[in-house]
């Protein structure tokens, strides 16, 4: 890894004490930049424009984990929470549940001892969301679930025996869907379907070295089809080439990073506390923050939920 462009972030944009930030997401209407905290049940904003300065928080009355844009509406998010995909309302702050992921059939108790995690929409407008064990319940085992919410609100099942579901997203020709279940280390691809949505042939595309310490976390993707791709526990983000190699590192000062995002050519990077402060005491400080860094490239433009 001699040859490969780097970064150093040494101070955080935003100092916060987040228990897990995550899904930062670019609005670029109003040129701001949204993220949640998951363990805290918090959604944060900030204007771009103005600066940290701007930053507000606002009290959730359940865990949002990922976040997405209704088509034809400002006011909606589509988003995944504790029980499975909801509308939250800005204007009021509410929150509606409009699909729960889960029935009879999953078993005694599958509701109190799940929770959503990562999410993505594809260009047809669905929105997948992974689901897992939620920590605050039980430690995290292959009991999740990938799901595709489509347009009409049908809900489908895409894979299951999934542990900690993180970053997805597709290339930009559509015919690759890619995918991240933390505990394997693996960023998997498949080959995807754009009409139907469906996926198959999954194969590892890139697998994050068993001698290093962290593992892949959320990932973004840029306008060339590398993978921005965060290691919660190893204090980076990776670039990963379209061929699965490592042509970039972005060194962090705090070890638990969580999930990039793009707003035009910078790179907004959540992190969550420090999990082992005595062991890691220099990567305290700065964990749960929120980072920017200019990294010359932007990123794959972001699709919207078409609700019917």
């Amino acid at each position: 890894m001699t040859d490969i462009q780097r970064w150093d972030v040494t101070e955080p944009y935003l100092h916060l004490h987040c228990g897990l930030g995550e899904a930062p997401y670019y609005e670029d209407a109003s040129n701001s930049l949204r993220f949640v905290d998951i363990l805290k049940e918090k959604l944060h904003t900030v204007d771009l424009k103005q600066g940290p300065s701007s930053h507000k928080t606002i009290d959730l009355e359940a865990p949002i984990t990922t976040t997405a844009d209704i088509e034809g509406t400002d006011d909606d998010l589509i988003v995944g929470s504790k029980l499975g995909y909801a509308y939250y309302k800005r204007s009021s702050g509410k929150l509606e549940y409009v699909k729960k992921v889960w029935t009879e059939n999953d078993g005694v108790g599958k509701e109190e001892s799940m929770r959503c995690n990562d999410g993505a929409v594809d260009r047809a407008g669905r929105f997948w969301v992974g689901t897992m064990n939620d920590p605050k319940v039980k430690e995290p085992a292959n009991e999740g679930v990938l799901f595709r919410l489509d347009p009409d609100l049908s809900l489908h099942r895409m894979m299951e025996k999934v542990t900690i579901p993180n970053g997805m997203g597709w290339s930009g020709d559509d015919k690759k869907m890619f995918f991240v279940d933390t505990p394997t280390r693996n960023i998997f691809v498949f080959d995807f379907d754009l009409a139907s949505g469906s996926i198959s042939n999954k194969q590892v595309f890139f697998h994050y070295p068993d001698d290093q310490e962290g593992a892949p976390d959320g990932f973004a993707m840029d306008s060339f089809g590398n993978l921005w791709t965060a290691i919660c526990g190893g204090g980076k983000v990776l670039k990963i080439s379209p061929e699965g190699k490592v042509v970039g590192e972005i060194c962090l000062p705090t070890r638990m990073i969580s999930c990039p995002g793009f707003a035009g050519e910078e790179l907004f990077i959540t992190s969550a506390e420090e999990e082992e402060p005595e062991k890691y005491p220099g990567s305290v400080e700065y964990g749960g923050s929120l980072f920017k860094v200019h990294v010359g490239a932007s990123g794959k433009p972001l699709h919207r939920f078409k609700r019917k």
